[in-house]
């Protein structure tokens, strides 16, 4: 490695940092991290802190999971690459395949199309969905529904269902015949209800009228995340997306979960579909499935939308979908045995635990510090805090003063994530008790600071 120097030097000279302006990266060269172990990383100055990011929802395992680094090194070993296009497989996609067939059973999902990653698995439901209705002989369904604050991925079609300007804006036109429905936000909503029942209710009101004004003939899919994630840690009221599975089978439309953060226990169930009661249609999964040492996704398939399939003599059902990647046999390796520890150290009971006691924190500084305005979570590990300037108007804060709680927060020992006015918690499902006071300690430095 390059003396810290160098790096500091080049930082952010040759390169592009994606979710960033390229002058903002100049200006303020991102931490530089070299190191790395169980929840912590450690930056090129050697400061070590408890990663509250997770890597980015992703590291549900720690740093340091060496049955997933043995799989890896073995099978670079064994057969690096190799196509699993038409005449062609591997032996590790099958067996994987078998091992998240028994995973998402209770999902009702029982097939695995291989994917590079969240984005690319986003993308190939869509086009999956779009298929399964051409099919069936109802080729007018070509519309997407999706909810306002949701976040589907960077590709054209997950942009286009994306329910935030933020990743929209500056590449429009998008996909056409995509469109939003309001999010169970209760902080703030278009119906100025605080109560989550009563805007769970209106929400799927809402989705009906939608419905109705399209047609339902022409709507392929609605995609949702069973918790809304990057759109600031949304977790529904209980009844929203079993309403919204109703919705969809009443009127034949399919229902996409977008299961790349909430899948592999990090609601503290194995899914975030599961932990609502809910059986989608497809599941979009990446992320944790390979706990982040290596690029790979699966979108997770229906029984009854694979046998559309399957059974099809037109010739429509021939995929005309892949990626170079798909079913890599070295992801897969990592993905087994990723999956293999994920069960055996039942993450989603640690997932849950640690995810109250971190909710419970955050609660207690909310009452401390007049600048967070809302705090959610209470779904496993994946908690948010919403900052204002003044809690009776809920006026987001300045982005230089959450920037500045995120810098201190730091020093004092734990990395979070910013986005817009709220600082986001996704750290790592192995987390300890006292690694969560560790964030909550460092929280506490970080708004005193501001205070």
């Amino acid at each position: 490695m390059k003396d810290g120097n160098f790096l500091k030097e080049k930082n952010a000279r040759s390169l592009w940092h994606p979710m960033a302006h390229p002058a903002d990266s100049l200006a303020n060269p991102p931490t530089i991290v070299t190191d790395a172990a169980g929840v912590t990383i450690t930056d090129v100055d050697g400061h070590t802190v408890v990663d509250g990011v997770g890597g980015l929802w992703n590291v549900n395992l720690g740093f340091s999971c060496q049955p997933v680094k043995d799989a890896i090194s073995g099978q670079l070993d064994r057969l690096p690459y190799y196509s699993i296009f038409r005449g062609t497989t591997n032996d590790a996609v099958i067996e994987l395949a078998e091992e998240l067939r028994d995973f998402f059973a209770p999902d009702g999902l029982t097939r695995a199309f291989y994917t590079s990653g969240g984005s690319d698995s986003v993308e190939t439901a869509l086009r999956l969905a779009r298929q399964y209705h051409k099919i069936r002989g109802e080729g007018g369904r070509t519309k997407y529904l999706s909810l306002k604050k949701g976040y589907h991925g960077t590709h054209f079609g997950g942009a286009s269902v994306n329910g935030n300007a933020n990743f929209r804006t500056a590449y429009e036109p998008l996909l056409p015949g995509c469109f939003h429905i309001p999010a169970p936000y209760t902080y703030r909503n278009p119906f100025d209800e605080t109560d989550p029942e009563k805007l769970a209710q209106l929400c799927l009101a809402a989705l009906e009228d939608e419905i109705a004004f399209q047609g339902a003939g022409t709507i392929a899919a609605l995609i949702m995340e069973p918790v809304l994630g990057a759109g600031g840690v949304i977790p529904p009221h209980a009844s929203f997306m079993p309403g919204v599975r109703e919705i969809c089978s009443r009127h034949g439309i399919l229902l996409i979960a977008d299961e790349v953060i909430t899948a592999f226990g990090r609601t503290g169930s194995w899914t975030g579909s599961r932990h609502w009661g809910v059986q989608p249609d497809f599941a979009c999964t990446a992320k944790a499935i390979t706990n982040g040492y290596f690029p790979f996704g699966a979108v997770m398939i229906a029984e009854h939308v694979a046998e559309t399939f399957e059974k099809d003599e037109t010739g429509r059902a021939a995929i005309g979908h892949g990626y170079t990647y798909s079913g890599h046999p070295v992801g897969a390796a990592a993905a087994l045995a990723c999956l293999a520890e994920t069960k055996r150290l039942k993450v989603n009971e640690n997932a849950a635990a640690r995810g109250r006691e971190l909710h419970d924190g955050l609660l207690a500084l909310q009452g401390k510090y007049e600048v967070i305005g809302d705090v959610r979570g209470g779904h496993g590990l994946m908690c948010a805090m919403e900052l204002v300037s003044d809690r009776n108007t809920k006026a987001p804060i300045d982005k230089k003063a959450i920037g500045a709680v995120q810098e201190e927060t730091y020093r004092a020992g734990a990395m979070v994530r910013v986005s817009g006015p709220n600082i986001i918690l996704s750290p790592p499902l192995v987390l300890t008790s006292e690694d969560v006071q560790t964030i909550l300690s460092a929280l506490d430095a970080g708004f005193a600071a501001l205070a």
